[in-house]
């Protein structure tokens, strides 16, 4: 079990999916991924726009799949790892679950130039 600050992606979120839920139905129509696109869900490449708001709505009060993505991760042959999020957890977990898998966390600015220079590296 990951240590967390609250009950995110369970049951108690449901208000907050409901609401996240609201402003999805408000979006209208929605144009499909132009590139690779995860979901945390099942750890599969989403092409359909709308599925991916389903996703995204479903994501918040369900488990995030981790173990999931990082296998089809690997599946895919992924060459480098950046994660947006403020704490930097998944690239911890990658780091043992994608071995050799070049990875950063963007927690500040100052992570900037090291996913730009891995971005960089992956592109080429």
């Amino acid at each position: 079990a990951l240590q967390v600050a609250g009950a995110f992606h369970t049951r108690y979120m449901a208000s907050a999916s409901s609401a996240l839920q609201s402003a999805v139905d408000a979006i209208g129509s929605v144009s499909d991924p132009v590139t690779d696109l995860w979901t945390n869900s099942d750890g599969s490449v989403v092409a359909d726009g709308a599925r991916a708001l389903e996703l995204i709505v479903h994501q918040v009060q369900n488990p995030v799949r981790w173990d999931l993505c990082m296998a089809g991760f690997a599946d895919r042959g992924i060459t480098g790892l950046v994660e947006f999020s403020p704490a930097g957890a998944l690239v911890g977990l990658a780091k043992r679950g994608l071995r050799g898998t070049p990875s950063v966390a963007l927690t500040s600015p100052d992570d900037l130039a090291a996913a730009r220079d891995l971005l960089a590296e992956s592109a080429s």
